[in-house]
């Protein structure tokens, strides 16, 4: 299968100013709050240098002159400094956070849009884990970690700017020794970033196994429990824990020895400093207060450095976030309506298959020429053995995938050059596992016509057979069924499927093991249902009861991917030797009691109906 590279995590992590650039677009519409946050960042951090400098008018003139003059106020005066600090760092924060939650927001909607127009391969090849972390967590990851560590970066550039400015003041000797110390830094940080690169696309798999896991065990609960799967499933989920502790730690192992080594950095400078200023006191080059001044401003400087180490990882993990955004949002999914394409009202004459070849893995072909004409208004059933490429088949005409060669055409246009909406919007399906909503009843039969009238949605009820079921349900079609149905039987699934399907009312009609998976009495009121559906449509059905198809127009029997018979029930039966007699008679042992069998059922059905209500 061709690789998908929005899954390509081998990612060059971008600058600070990359990352802007390409958050601008998201950012412009709260760019006024935004300004108003970070501006406000500049007097908080400049304020951290003005109580370092009065600190120099204290020293010198209380603790060494016995003077208190102005400088009396001076504890005041840091007290209102801390006021104003804690202000206007509630207001930062406040509009800090306001913008990057809105940007996440967006940027969740964003992704969760582009999400919708993926092939269906791209869920073939990614498990649940990988898309909720892609599609959710990176985007927090992203925007509030860009947000957060922009107003970080401001507050403590301002910050270094007073600072620095106070050591200048001071002594520019002593301030050329603390800046220098800064130099030593550069490779470390150089290696800390290669790391990141490394290891972070190992810890987001592991962590989207976790996910995957947790889903598996919610979707697969009544599996687990019948084969006492508790143990085996434990184990897994500890082997991927444990993966995800030895990545973690060594991230800590090759990363974390950056903070420390920021310790040794800052006791390098402070040693410098003191001993150079020993000297600078005892010549008179500067007074304790300027000395005092200094030792403060330098303290204030180098102890956000001392945690740099960690906010730097965090940077590199957010800007790795936003590259892997990004690059989904730039991605462009292979199905898609073409530029010069048309859209289509319905099917006035036929859905045609021409040498159709089909393959998932390369040159590993499902489908091999394959080549059909279905006349509008007729059902086509398809039968066959296991694999044989029937479902891939019908997964053609709504260009769920594309064909490698040759062409599917309706009314004589190929449709990669019918509109993708409008293509679909022709066609209903009845899957063999229908994939019901979290929500209501209703919520689920309007999904096939969200702006139906309330007489059609009770058409399509009706025409289900669900009518005598809704009618027990005390919220009747607002009753809510749970996680993907799971308050309703499987009959009882099928039928609101159906009703969906109808309520759409589309010309094509697939139907893929729509009844495969039910018993005979549960089958026997969904049949009815489907009777329904089929009515004045083209229908393609899959099968593997022979007897539910035989009232087909053509009966198709695909066999490892070619059509190895095609005709009516009566012509195909008669072949003796054929993959349709074969089939036939590996199903039923004779004719008349599968007659009588059918008969029966049909004579039971209103018992049938009876029991499956009382579900």
């Amino acid at each position: 299968m061709k690789k998908n590279h929005a899954n390509d995590l081998e990612l060059n992590p971008s600058t600070f100013t990359d990352a802007v650039k390409r958050f601008w677009p998201m950012l412009k519409p709260y760019s006024l709050r935004a300004l108003c946050g970070l501006a406000l960042t500049a007097p908080l951090g400049a304020l951290d240098g003005g109580i370092a400098l009065f600190l120099k008018y204290y020293v010198d003139n209380v603790v060494v002159a016995k003077s208190a003059g102005w400088a009396q106020y001076i504890p005041a005066i840091i007290v209102c400094y801390a006021l104003i600090q804690g202000a206007l760092n509630y207001g930062s924060v406040y509009l800090n956070s306001w913008v990057g939650t809105k940007i996440t927001t967006d940027l969740k909607e964003k992704l969760y849009k582009k999400l919708l127009t993926f092939d269906p391969q791209y869920f073939d090849v990614h498990n649940s884990g990988d898309v909720v972390y892609r599609f959710y967590s990176d985007a927090d990851t992203a925007s509030n970690g860009l947000i957060n560590n922009a107003k970080l970066f401001l507050t403590r550039t301002f910050s270094t700017i007073g600072l620095v400015f106070v050591l200048l003041y001071n002594s520019w000797q002593l301030a050329f020794i603390a800046v220098s110390v800064f130099v030593l830094l550069v490779w470390p940080m150089q290696i800390v970033r290669k790391k990141i690169k490394k290891i972070t696309p190992k810890l987001v798999s592991s962590g989207s196994n976790i996910i995957t896991s947790y889903n598996e065990t919610c979707g697969g609960y009544k599996t687990i429990a019948a084969y006492n799967l508790q143990d085996y499933q434990f184990q897994k989920q500890r082997a991927i824990l444990n993966n995800l502790f030895n990545l973690s730690m060594k991230m800590v192992k090759h990363t974390n020895w950056l903070s420390p080594l920021m310790h040794v950095v800052v006791a390098l400078g402070v040693a410098g400093v003191v001993w150079y200023g020993n000297n600078l006191i005892i010549k008179g080059t500067i007074t304790s207060g300027n000395f005092a001044s200094f030792i403060a401003s330098l303290l204030m400087l180098y102890t956000p450095l001392k945690s740099m180490g960690n906010n730097y990882i965090d940077i590199q993990k957010a800007f790795l976030a936003i590259e892997r955004v990004f690059q989904i949002l730039d991605f462009k999914p292979s199905i898609k309506s073409a530029a010069h394409s048309s859209k289509i009202s319905g099917v006035k004459k036929n859905v045609s298959f021409d040498n159709v070849v089909f393959e998932y893995r390369e040159n590993m072909p499902v489908l091999k020429g394959v080549s059909l004409n279905v006349p509008v208004g007729s059902t086509i059933a398809l039968v066959g053995n296991s694999g044989g490429g029937k479902t891939t088949f019908v997964n053609l005409i709504p260009r769920f995938y594309d064909v490698k060669s040759g062409s599917v055409k309706i009314d004589g246009t190929d449709i990669r050059d019918i509109d993708l909406a409008s293509l679909r919007q022709q066609i209903a399906i009845v899957f063999q596992d229908n994939f019901l909503f979290t929500g209501s009843i209703r919520e689920n039969i309007i999904a096939g016509n969200p702006g139906a009238s309330e007489r059609n949605i009770k058409e399509a009820v009706k025409g289900a057979h669900l009518e005598h079921f809704i009618s027990t349900l005390k919220e009747g079609l607002d009753a809510h069924i749970g996680e993907r149905g799971v308050t309703l039987s499987g009959g009882q699934k099928q039928r609101v499927a159906i009703a969906r399907a109808l309520l759409k009312a589309a010309p094509i009609v697939i139907l893929d093991e729509a009844t495969s998976a039910l018993d005979n009495k549960s089958e026997a009121i969904v049949q009815k249902a489907v009777e329904n559906l089929m009515k004045g449509r083209t229908v393609f059905i899959i099968a593997h009861r022979l007897s539910t198809v035989q009232n087909a127009d053509r009966i198709i029997v695909l066999n490892e991917g070619v059509i190895a018979e095609s005709g009516s029930h009566d012509d195909l039966i008669k072949n003796g030797n054929g993959a349709y007699k074969t089939l036939y008679n590996a199903q039923f042992k004779n004719k008349k009691t599968q007659s009588s069998g059918a008969a029966k059922m049909e004579a039971d059905l209103p018992l049938f109906e009876e029991i499956i209500y009382e579900e």
